[in-house]
C-alpha cells in the first residue's frame, strides 16, 4: 500500500515504514539505545532525503524516550541534577547543530555531511563495543573478575558538585561538554545520542550503570523535542505521516524487542548490536564511495 509523503516528496509502502518502524523498536527493546542511530539510516536506503528523515527521527525519539523515562522514574533511576546540567549543554549544542545544518543544507551539502558522519560514528562506536563485548565474553569464560574503576583526570577539575543519586562528587564541565556534543549530534544526525552519551556518562563521568539509562533518556527527551522544533521552524523538514508510521511500529516493536532482551545475556546483546552497526556503516560507506547508477539527477537550483 503506497503513502505519499508530504514532506519527503516521495511514495513510500505504508507497510515498509510500519515494519522498519518494529525493526528498530525491536532493537530498542532488546538494547537499550533510541534507534535513531540505525533508523536514520534505513531511511536513507528506502529514498527518504537524509534532511527529512533526520529532524523526523528526532521527533519519533522524543515518544519513545519519555516512555522509557517513566520506567525509569518507577524505579527511582533517573539523576534529575545530572540529567539536568546534560541538557543545559545538550540545548546549546542543538542550537549549534542546527545552524551548521541549516548553512550547509543552504551549500547543498548536507545529505553528503549527515552520511559521512553516520559512517564515522558508527565505525568508530560499533568496533569500540565489539572490541569491548569480546574482551567481556573472554573475561567472563576465563572466571577474571571485572576491573574496578579508577580516578581519572576529570576528578581534578574545578566547579565541583554534588549528584546524589550517581554518589558523585564532580566538575560539571565535562558533563556540559558531553551534553553540547550529542546536542550537535542530534541535530545533524536526528539521533537522541545515547549511543555515545551512555558509554560517555560510563566511562568518562563513572556513574553507576543503573542510573546511566534513565538520566540519558531524560535529557534526550528535551534535546530532540527541541532539535523537532527548530528543524520544523527553520527547515520545514519534519514530516509528520513519516513520523506516525515510524512510531506505530515502534511501539509495537518496542514491546517484543523487551521481552527478546530479557532471555538473552549482556555480552551477546553487546556484540549483536556491534555487529549491526558495522553493518550499517558499511551499507553507508559503499553507498558513499561507489559510483551511483544515476550520474545526474534532475532537480530545482539552489537544492530546494
Amino acid at each position: 500500500m503506497l503513502i505519499y509523503l508530504p514532506i519527503a516528496e516521495v511514495s513510500v509502502n505504508a507497510f515498509l515504514l510500519l515494519g522498519l518502524g518494529g525493526l528498530v523498536g525491536v532493537l530498542s527493546g532488546m538494547f537499550g539505545v533510541g534507534g535513531g542511530f540505525l533508523m536514520t539510516p534505513l531511511l536513507f536506503f528506502i529514498g527518504i532525503p537524509p534532511a527529512v528523515a533526520v529532524a523526523t527521527e528526532a521527533n519519533q525519539i522524543v515518544a519513545s524516550s519519555f516512555s522509557g523515562v517513566l520506567a525509569h522514574v518507577r524505579r527511582k533511576t533517573v539523576d534529575f541534577t545530572m540529567g539536568t546540567v546534560l541538557l543545559v549543554g545538550g540545548l546549546i549544542g542543538a542550537a549549534v547543530g542546527v545552524v551548521i545544518f541549516n548553512y550547509l543544507k543552504s551549500m547543498g551539502q548536507v545529505d553528503l555531511l549527515v552520511r559521512l558522519c553516520y559512517v564515522v560514528f558508527l565505525g568508530v562506536i560499533g568496533g569500540m563495543m565489539f572490541v569491548e563485548s569480546l574482551r567481556a565474553i573472554r573475561n567472563t569464560r576465563s572466571g577474571k573478575p571485572p576491573k574496578r574503576k579508577k580516578h581519572n583526570w576529570i576528578h581534578g577539575l574545578p566547579l565541583k558538585m554534588r549528584f546524589r543519586t550517581s554518589g558523585l562528587y564532580i566538575s560539571v564541565i565535562p558533563p556540559v561538554l558531553v551534553g553540547v556534543a550529542v546536542g550537535i549530534l542530534a541535530a545533524i544526525m536526528g539521533v537522541g545520542g545515547g549511543f555515545i552519551m551512555v558509554p560517555a556518562m560510563i566511562y568518562l563521568l563513572g556513574m553507576p550503570t543503573k542510573v546511566v539509562v534513565g538520566t540519558s533518556l531524560f535529557q534526550i527527551i528535551f534535546v530532540t523535542a527541541f532539535t523537532t522544533l527548530l528543524h520544523a521552524t527553520t527547515n520545514f523538514t519534519v514530516d509528520i505521516v513519516l513520523a506516525v508510521l515510524l512510531l506505530v511500529g515502534g511501539v509495537i516493536g518496542a514491546q517484543i524487542g523487551t521481552s527478546i532482551g530479557t532471555r538473552m545475556k549482556a555480552e551477546q546483546l553487546r556484540i549483536l548490536l556491534a555487529i549491526m552497526v558495522l553493518a550499517v556503516c558499511a551499507k553507508l560507506a559503499l553507498d558513499l564511495l561507489l559510483t551511483p547508477s544515476e550520474i545526474y539527477s534532475i532537480g530545482n537550483a539552489g537544492g530546494h
